[in-house]
């Protein structure tokens, strides 16, 4: 069975094993096979999830051929908190909906 494990460890940097496993492998075996933990060593103390095609999953997770695992890092801000200063630096003027209005035009067109 065909597998792929990918892992980016730095934004823009993708690095993506190919692996052949036996019949019903697991995810855990999968990231044993690709000596991830040996080429990544900070993946054994920094906290990170698994995900097999985009949805979320366990390392007990039973792979079928042509998986591909993919390794997800922590975020290192909140979402939230981002757009919240990022649109303080902005102000109000200058971000959203409603910041290009017409001469004489109401409020929002």
């Amino acid at each position: 069975m065909k597998v792929s494990l990918v892992y980016s460890p730095a934004p823009r940097q993708v690095r993506e094993w190919n692996l052949v496993l036996a019949a019903g492998a697991s995810v855990e075996q999968a990231l044993a096979a690709s000596l991830i933990f040996e080429a990544f060593p900070e993946l054994l103390t920094a906290p990170f999830a698994i995900g097999i095609w985009g949805r979320k999953s366990s390392l007990a997770h039973q792979l079928h051929d042509k998986d591909r695992v993919e390794i997800y890092r922590g975020l290192r801000v909140d979402p939230k908190v981002a757009r919240r200063e990022r649109f303080n630096r902005q102000g109000v003027k200058s971000a959203g909906l409603f910041s290009k209005t017409r001469a004489g035009a109401k409020a929002g067109y």
